[in-house]
């Protein structure tokens, strides 16, 4: 018996083998579920269709693929991909000190499509499936759709491409941080990271940049995800098919070798959830030699007897055990040698006796990384997503795990580059199907922090353009380098440009001045995507070794996180600066920051006005004056250039108060304006003042403050 790969994974998916239903069956084969039947416009309507067949990769549309086409009332013609998928249910269960995400496989996996209706009326859909036994279509199927209060999806402005909107017009300015890392053995699990959804939203902030590319440390749709290794230490106990060591095609299993006590374990990434008082059963096959047997346990307690097999043959062994009524997961299954010698481990399973979706899929060494998309983690975006479109935050979502693709990406001409291109591809395909009904979702990111000298011109050029075609709502594209990356800002196929930056000590005077570094960083991304938005994708005060900075936790005040945001706010950024230590801004209660900046800046017109950013220093006065301005408004932030972080936090320097201080604007259409002077702290007016402006700049009296002050100067009705 030899392994063959995917076959963890077919018993995973639920397939019964390769054969499956004929797929030229007729139409009456597939059973399509629509619900709701009447959606409102923008809001999610989900296809669920029943196929009895089978695929040693439902996940690659190279063997099927699967569609709906779509009928629009206005006449258009759309085609939907569907993916593959296994539900889970969800619950949060204690896990020592902390609740815990229990998520397990709930029913047979099923083709789903997902799509929000832009269009008002009814729609008529029918599910395609095309492989290498044939074609079969459905019945078609209708669903109407209604007037909402959406705003739709997320696009660079048509009045002014520097800024957002919604296709409704409505202009968006981001306001967030990063979320990357969501798991379970991470500071935020999904019940955390929905606690922090909550806090951001309830602060006036709305975005997110997340990863979904974190290998085995956290939410990965593609990645190494292995019961026998971590990437950080990757030395799994895999060896060649026995017998065949010199065939660079065989089959790989896992191989323990020794004396007697002798073990490993299989250990998934994730605690491996499991039913209380459920009856289970371990399978495997060994092949021994040298007298070996094989003991097994879960979490410690034995499974039954030792196995053993005849020698040069494989032999199979079953455990059935019962959890404990209280039991909600096994964290690892010991394998131990009870006699000394050799065994080869294959096919190591953990089932329901009933049987049902494979759990230890992560156990299968011949699963390759790229093609197979992660169940548990897919579900877990799915949480994510929904609940980013509950809280009113939109999404950035890195999804190429970097490190797949990067050595394949060296030289544009090779096999190897075809085929990331093809495999890359492939996951966004897969990502459009699940997540591109979302409004929330705002931005595909294809990888964090690329290798910036590679020449990936090609992969992205080629990637955006297939995005044109599969990807009927056309979601913004994005990517980032570990280093400045002008050359892919400038690629028409990528929608926004965003550059990462971090405050360490190497840097001298930037690692002092926060604002100084913002405003430098965003002009250079400015000079090098003047008609694009763009975006400092990550920021943060961090050591030479880009670990976060002790300093971080003695600004309790966190002078360094108010200043960056009101900097970059008025910056000509198309968003905040986001800031990178999520875990750190959430112990500190950083969100507090986020609203009065937010109730500043709600009623900034970033598409109307064609507004020009500026900076200023103010004679005879130690501010600098940061802003935006267009031809009947003014919105600027002023600051005392000894409110630094630094000055504050390390020299223990409270600056003098600013008194006597004017601002000079030029540009301003003559006439009657309000002038409203803000407190940047409680996010309010402190005071209204009225100013008439002439043919001359106009000046204005600055209030006295301390550290910094905001002002909108607005032109009469």
């Amino acid at each position: 018996m030899i392994s063959k790969p995917f076959l963890a994974q077919a018993v995973l998916l639920g397939l019964v083998g390769y054969g499956g239903a004929d797929a030229t069956a007729g139409a009456n084969d597939l059973t399509v579920d629509i619900a709701p039947a009447r959606a409102g416009r923008y809001e999610k309507v989900e296809f669920t269709v029943r196929r009895d067949a089978a695929y040693r990769n439902p996940f690659d549309p190279d063997e099927v693929e699967a569609a709906l086409e779509l009928s629009t009332p206005g006449g258009a013609r759309l085609r939907v991909a569907m993916f593959y998928c296994q539900e889970y249910e969800r619950r949060r269960v204690a896990r020592g000190d902390r609740k815990a995400d229990w998520i397990y496989p709930a029913g047979r996996p099923a083709w789903k499509a997902r799509f929000a209706p832009t269009e008002l009326g009814v729609h008529r859909a029918v599910a395609a499936f095309k492989d290498a036994r044939g074609s079969v279509r459905s019945q078609p199927v209708e669903f109407e759709a209604a007037a909402s209060q959406r705003k739709g999806f997320v696009r660079a402005s048509k009045r002014d491409p520097r800024f957002l909107e919604f296709d409704g017009g409505q202009p968006l300015f981001l306001i967030g941080q990063n979320l990357a890392f969501i798991g379970p053995t991470q500071y935020a699990n999904l019940g955390k990271a929905e606690e922090i959804f909550g806090k951001l939203s309830q602060n006036g902030a709305n975005y997110l940049r997340i990863w979904t590319c974190c290998e085995d440390w956290a939410t990965c749709l593609e990645g190494r995800k292995s019961a026998w290794a971590r990437s950080w230490d990757w030395k799994p106990p895999v060896a060649p098919w026995p017998g065949r060591e010199h065939d660079p095609s065989a089959p790989k299993c896992v191989r323990l070798s020794g004396e007697r006590g002798k073990s490993l374990a299989a250990a998934p990434s994730y605690p491996l959830a499991v039913k209380p008082a459920t009856r289970y059963v371990l399978r495997g096959r060994i092949r021994t030699e040298g007298g070996a047997r094989l003991r097994c346990d879960a979490d410690g307690r034995p499974l039954g007897e030792s196995a053993a097999a005849n020698p040069g043959a494989w032999s199979g062994f079953k455990h059935p055990f019962t959890t404990r009524p209280d039991q909600w997961w096994i964290d690892r299954i010991g394998l131990r040698l009870a006699s000394g010698g050799t065994v080869w481990l294959d096919g190591l399973s953990l089932q329901e006796s009933s049987g049902g979706p494979e759990l230890l899929w992560e156990a299968d060494v011949n699963r390759p990384s790229r093609g197979f998309y992660n169940p548990v983690d897919c579900f877990m975006v799915d949480q994510i997503v929904e609940a980013s479109d509950k809280a009113g935050i939109y999404l950035q979502l890195c999804l190429l795990t970097r490190d797949l693709y990067m050595d394949a990406l060296k030289d544009e001409k090779s096999p190897q580059y075809r085929q990331a291109i093809r495999d890359a591809r492939k996951l966004l395909r897969y990502a459009v199907a699940r997540w591109s009904y979302a409004t929330s979702v705002a931005a595909w990111e294809y990888f964090n922090e690329m290798n910036p000298g590679l020449p990936t011109d090609l992969f992205y050029t080629e990637l955006g353009k297939y995005l044109e075609e599969v990807d009927v709502h056309r979601h913004l594209r994005t990517t980032s380098g570990w280093g400045p990356t002008p050359k892919d800002w400038r690629l028409p196929q990528l929608d926004f440009a965003q550059l990462h930056h971090y405050l360490r000590p190497e840097s001298k005077e930037g690692f002092r001045d926060e604002v100084a570094a913002v405003l430098e960083r965003t002009q250079f991304l400015k000079r090098h995507a003047p008609d694009k938005p763009v975006l400092l994708g990550e920021f943060g005060l961090a050591e030479n070794n880009w670990q976060q900075s002790p300093y971080m936790k003695q600004d309790a005040d966190l002078v360094h996180f108010h200043n960056i945001l009101w900097a970059s706010a008025l910056s000509g950024a198309s968003g905040t600066a986001q800031f990178w230590w999520w875990d750190q801004l959430d112990r500190q209660d950083a969100y507090r920051h986020y609203r009065p900046l937010a109730s500043f800046v709600s009623e900034i017109p970033f598409t109307a006005e064609s507004l020009r950013e500026f900076t200023a220093d103010l004679a005879d006065a130690p501010v600098r004056a940061v802003g935006l301005q267009g031809p009947r408004s003014a919105y600027v932030w002023l600051f005392h250039r000894d409110a630094t972080w630094w000055n504050m936090v390390v020299q223990k320097a409270v600056p003098a108060g600013v008194r006597g201080a004017r601002l000079e604007l030029r540009g301003l259409t003559p006439g009657a304006y309000r002038v409203q002077w803000w407190d940047t702290y409680e996010g309010k007016a402190m005071r209204q003042t009225r100013l008439d402006v002439g043919e001359t700049p106009a000046r204005l009296d600055v209030p006295e403050f301390r550290r910094d002050i905001a002002c909108k100067i607005r032109a009469e009705p």
